[in-house]
């Protein structure tokens, strides 16, 4: 595609920097929120399942690994929000030479990066599970047969997300949404047929994954040889350059990192939980963060849904249309958030009776962490958003810095005091851990809360000229 092709920007995208504010993030957001509440709905489905009709053991299994299947997702958000955010940014700007660069390094990347880790993952798998994670007996045995399987289809699921991203800012949420959906839907599908029509339990559900994550991929590769864009991933752009490549790391930095620290967390975070009350306490929390996933994906949503919205319009230079789609994308996150928290202190033992027939100790804890752990979830908007904001505008050491706050700054200090503080008052250490997780909210959203208004004071200047 030749510079002239794209002298102008395509008329979807033309449109985020002059229709209304809250009508485009409601048309970018809301395909974004169904497309992460199917994604989320078929991971709830596949603990279901597995609680159910495998083991409940199965779930802590599954819980077990998430952190090492969050390291490789974060390399694909490294590169593709990275990459994602410096489109939109180039296409406010007008400088539409550069976009498939963008788009054909991201495609290099998200193949060649996640290929490295992968490797890395299955050669030093059972230290990490063991030695690392304190894993044993059944848990170690699930936990194990599940990862192994999905890391050989983590490609497929670090690029299909990582170039979704694309068509979204291209100006097709829809289509974005829909992509989503055949992958989330394939895997609800699937899932019983694998795992009790095929009698594969745990690796039925990993397979599922798997082909899941391929079928998605798919339709994104289809969808940029169609007619509905003009944008191709062209071989002659996949050639790594290192100013180009540097660009979109650094803007990617932020997301990846606070994944990578949320990683890193839930490996710490794991281990205590093993240390301080065994693979009860375990499955518990792994209930919890299926529960907490479907709250959390529509906050996801509209932060994907807002951040071509931010980009372009700081691209260009309409301060007060950013300023707009971010208080607007709070009070939407602020909302979802509280219906959520309400839901979780009215009603948690039926949530809980979702994943688990028991009805004893289990229970108890399973309640008790989900009413804890959720606390502070009304309050916590801006910090979610802060990051992303930051991100969508260019400013990874702002954004690296927000995200941080909550995984390094204040959660793994709190993991590993916590729990001895609330031993020494002569209480349960596994409830330190729980209260970890809220005062780490609050203190990183006042974090959050600064540096947003620092940066909204620093644009009045250039508001007023």
């Amino acid at each position: 595609m030749s510079d002239t092709e794209l002298e102008t920007p395509p008329l979807a995208t033309d449109r985020i920097g002059k229709e209304p504010i809250g009508r485009l993030l409601l048309s970018f957001s809301l395909p974004a929120i169904i497309g992460m509440l199917v994604n989320a709905l078929y991971n709830i489905v596949d603990r279901i399942y597995i609680g159910h009709g495998v083991d409940p053991l199965a779930i802590a299994g599954i819980g077990l690994v998430m952190p090492l299947t969050m390291i490789i997702m974060a390399f694909s958000m490294l590169i593709g929000i990275g990459a994602n955010s410096l489109f939109a940014i180039r296409m406010g700007e007008r400088r539409h030479d550069e976009v498939e660069k963008i788009m054909g390094h991201a495609f290099a990347l998200l193949f060649l990066v996640p290929l490295v880790m992968i490797f890395a993952v299955l050669y030093f798998m059972e230290p990490i599970l063991r030695d690392i994670m304190k894993a044993e007996g059944k848990v170690y045995e699930y936990a194990a047969v599940y990862l192994r399987i999905t890391l050989y289809g983590a490609v497929f699921g670090a690029m299909s997300p990582g170039l979704t991203h694309f068509i979204r800012s291209d100006g097709h949420p829809k289509t974005s949404m829909i992509v989503q959906l055949v992958g989330a839907i394939l895997n609800i599908i699937l899932d019983p047929i694998f795992i009790f029509a095929l009698d594969m339990g745990v690796a039925g559900a990993a397979w599922v994954t798997v082909i899941s994550q391929f079928v998605s991929l798919v339709f994104v590769l289809v969808y940029f040889n169609s007619k509905y864009t003009r944008l191709r991933f062209r071989p002659k752009y996949m050639k790594l350059e290192l100013k180009l490549t540097g660009k979109i790391i650094a803007i990617g930095f932020a997301p990846f990192i606070m994944q990578f620290a949320m990683s890193l967390v839930g490996i710490l975070q794991n281990a205590t939980i093993i240390k301080y009350g065994g693979d009860e306490a375990l499955t518990a929390m792994t209930i919890f963060f299926t529960v907490f996933t479907f709250i959390f994906m529509p906050m996801m949503g509209i932060g994907q849904g807002a951040q071509p919205i931010i980009g372009y319009n700081y691209g260009a230079k309409q301060y007060d249309r950013v300023k707009k789609c971010f208080k607007l994308a709070v009070i939407a996150c602020t909302i979802f958030l509280t219906s959520g928290f309400l839901i979780i202190q009215i009603i948690p033992g039926i949530l809980f009776s979702f994943f688990s027939k028991d009805t004893g100790s289990l229970r108890a804890l399973g309640i008790l962490t989900m009413r804890i752990c959720t606390s502070a979830f009304p309050f916590v908007a801006i910090q979610l958003m802060g990051g992303q904001f930051f991100q969508a505008i260019g400013k990874p050491v702002q954004a690296t810095i927000v995200s941080l706050s909550r995984q390094i700054l204040f959660l793994i200090p709190a993991l590993l005091f916590f729990p001895v503080l609330f031993d020494t008052f002569g209480l349960r250490p596994i409830y330190g851990v729980y209260w970890a997780f809220p005062i780490s909210d609050l203190c990183a959203s006042a974090v959050s809360a600064v540096f947003v208004l620092r940066e909204f004071k620093a644009w009045k200047k250039f508001e007023n000229l």
